[in-house]
């Protein structure tokens, strides 16, 4: 019974996805649209500035925000300096 199951949800899977494609394949076409007005395309400096720096400068400035505005108490973050151990109990047998 279980193969059945398999072998049904293995056809459906693949007819979903012969769907999708067969769908999907105007999105990959080259000829344009009517009232299509692409722009002009980005430089390698724009895009590595648009998708490399920029998200690194925002992620420095976040993180930057967070330390500077941090306000919680010494006692409560984990350090070195304040984890405080027990005397280990005398083993009376």
């Amino acid at each position: 019974m279980d193969k059945k199951n398999a072998l049904r949800a293995g056809a459906l899977a693949a007819g979903t996805t012969l769907m999708m494609l067969l769908m999907s394949s105007p999105a990959l076409a080259l000829t344009r649209d009517d009232g299509d007005d692409p722009g002009t395309g980005l430089s390698v400096i724009e895009t590595l500035g648009l998708y490399v720096v920029a998200p690194l400068v925002l992620f420095g400035v976040i993180a930057g925000l967070v330390l500077v505005l941090d306000k919680s108490h010494e006692s409560h973050r984990v350090t070195t300096r304040n984890i405080k151990t027990k005397p280990k109990a005398d083993a009376k047998a």
